[in-house]
C-alpha cells in the first residue's frame, strides 16, 4: 500500500522507504542518566526511533535534557514523547522531540475541546517540524465512540478516521497512525478496515503496526509475529514496534526480523510443506530456535487467523507440539493455556513488572482459556486490559488494584499480598 512520506528527524516513514524499527524506554523519564544510557543501548541494538513516556509537564525538561545529551554524544535517533490524558503535555513536548504520540481516546475528555487543542498541537508541530502519531488502542476508545459502534475493529477505524480528517482540515500531513490491540484478530481487522478507507479517501497516511501488551517469551514473540506479519504480507505497515514485557533491547531483533522479511531481505527457512485439506505439515531448516519460531509464525499465522487453515503440524522440532499450541493460541484458534495481556512497561511503571508477570503466569498456568492481565500502571492499565477476565494493575507506592473485567474489586492491596488475593478471588469465582 503506497502511503505518503512522513519525516521524523532523520528518518522517513512510508512511501517506498524500508520498514522502520522502533521501541520504547522502560526507564523513568525523570531519571535522565538511566534514560540516556538505555537510549544509547537501544540505538546500538538497531532502534531507528525511541519513545519515552511523559506523564506530567515536569518531565518536559527531563525529555529535553535526554535529547540534548544524546545529540551531544552524536546519537541522532529520533525521540518520541508518549502522552496520555493531557493535551497540554503533548503541545509542550512537540517543541522538544521529533514526534509526539497522542491517543484519541484520552487526548481530552471533551471532543470539541479536543479539536481546539489538536489545532494548537498542529501549529506547534508545523513550527518545529514535529511529526504526530495518532495512536489508538482497542481498550481506550472512549464512551462516545463505543456508544456509536461498540468495542469493535469498526469503532477503532471510525475513531481514527475522525482524527485523520482533523489532520486534513488543519492541512497537516506529517502523521503516522496506529490501531493496536492485544487480540490479534481485532488488531488485524482494524488495520485492514483503516487501510481500505484511507485508500478510498485518497489520503493514505503511513501505518505503525504492533500487537499491544503481547507478553513475553515465546508467546509474546509468536503473538507479535502473527499480528504484524499478517498485515505486512498484505503490504500494510511502514513502521513496527514489538511490545515485550522484557528489556526493550530484546524487542529489536524480533522487529528487525519482521522488517527484513517483508522488505525481502531474508526468506523463510521452511524446506517442505504438505497440505492435507485445511491442515499444513511443515519442516524447517532454521539456524536458531528463535528463527524457527518466527518463520513458523509468519508462514502460518495469517492463514490461521483468516481460517484458510484449521491445523498445522511441525516436523523435526524437539518442542514442536508446544510451538504449534502457542501459534494456535496467538491466532485465536485454540486456547491451551490462559491468555495473558501484559504491557511492556515504561516510565509510568512503579513495580517489578517482569518478575510479577512471571509469577502470575506460574501460579495461574492451570486456568486454561482464562484471560489475565498484568499491567504496569493505572494510566492505561484498566483500558488496555478491556478483554481480560481478571487484571493486576500497579498503582505505585507498593500498592495494586485488582480488577474483575472492567471493574476494580480491590484497591490499594500491598504488592506482597496482591498475587495471593488475585488467586483467592479467582478461586472463589470459580466455585
Amino acid at each position: 500500500m503506497k502511503t505518503m512520506e512522513v519525516k521524523v528527524g532523520n528518518v522517513i516513514i512510508g512511501g517506498d522507504n524500508p520498514i522502520v524499527v522502533q521501541t520504547m524506554c522502560n526507564t523513568h523519564t525523570s531519571d535522565v542518566e538511566a534514560s540516556v544510557a538505555q537510549c544509547i543501548r537501544l540505538a546500538k541494538a538497531g532502534a531507528q526511533m525511541i519513545r519515552l513516556t511523559v506523564p506530567s509537564l515536569a518531565q518536559i525538561e527531563d525529555l529535553r535534557a535526554i535529547r540534548n545529551r544524546l545529540r551531544d554524544k552524536g546519537i541522532e535517533v529520533p525521540l518520541m514523547a508518549d502522552v496520555h490524558f493531557s493535551s497540554e503535555i503533548a503541545i509542550a513536548a512537540a517543541s522538544v522531540v521529533e514526534k509526539v504520540r497522542i491517543n484519541p481516546g484520552n487526548f481530552h475528555k471533551d471532543h470539541e475541546k479536543a479539536k481546539e487543542q489538536f489545532k494548537k498541537l498542529v501549529e506547534v508541530c508545523k513550527e518545529n517540524g514535529t511529526a504526530i502519531r495518532i495512536g489508538l488502542n482497542h481498550g481506550s476508545l472512549g464512551d462516545r465512540i463505543t456508544n456509536l459502534y461498540g468495542n469493535t475493529p469498526l469503532a477503532m477505524k471510525e475513531a481514527v478516521m475522525e482524527w485523520l480528517k482533523m489532520c486534513v482540515e488543519n492541512d497537516f500531513y506529517n502523521v503516522v497512525v496506529s490501531l493496536k490491540a492485544s487480540n490479534t484478530f481485532v488488531m488485524v481487522e482494524a488495520y485492514r478496515l483503516l487501510a481500505k478507507e484511507m485508500e478510498e479517501s485518497g489520503v493514505v497516511f503511513p501505518l505503525h503496526l504492533g500487537v499491544t501488551e503481547a507478553g513475553n517469551g515465546d508467546g509474546g514473540r509468536i503473538k507479535s509475529a502473527v499480528g504484524i506479519s499478517a498485515l505486512l504480507s498484505e503490504g500494510i505497515g511502514n513502521t513496527i514496534r514489538v511490545s515485550l514485557t522484557e528489556d526493550p533491547e530484546n524487542e529489536i531483533p524480533v522487529a528487525q526480523y519482521l522488517a527484513d522479511r517483508y522488505d525481502h531481505k531474508i526468506h523463510s527457512s521452511m524446506v517442505s510443506l504438505t497440505l492435507e485439506g485445511k491442515k499444513a505439515i511443515a519442516t524447517y531448516d532454521a539456524p536458531t530456535r528463535e528463527r524457527l519460531l518466527l518463520d513458523f509464525s509468519c508462514d502460518f499465522g495469517k492463514r490461521l487467523l483468516d481460517k484458510e487453515l484449521d491445523e498445522v503440524e511441525l516436523i523435526g522440532c524437539e518442542d514442536a507440539e508446544y510451538l504449534v499450541d502457542e501459534l494456535m493460541q496467538a491466532a485465536r484458534r485454540k486456547f491451551y493455556r490462559p491468555e495473558y495481556i501484559a504491557c511492556p512497561g515504561c516510565g509510568r511503571t512503579m513495580y517489578n513488572l517482569e518478575g510479577t508477570f512471571e509469577e502470575v503466569k506460574r501460579r495461574t498456568a492451570h486456568l486454561k482459556g482464562m484471560v489475565i492481565a498484568v499491567m504496569g500502571c493505572i494510566v492505561n492499565g484498566p483500558g488496555e486490559m478491556a478483554d481480560a477476565d481478571w487484571g493486576y494493575v500497579g498503582e505505585g507506592n507498593g500498592k495494586v488494584s485488582i480488577y474483575k473485567g472492567k471493574s476494580p474489586v480491590l484497591r490499594h492491596v500491598p504488592e506482597t499480598e496482591a498475587i495471593d488475593r488475585l488467586l483467592e478471588l479467582i478461586e472463589k469465582a470459580e466455585d
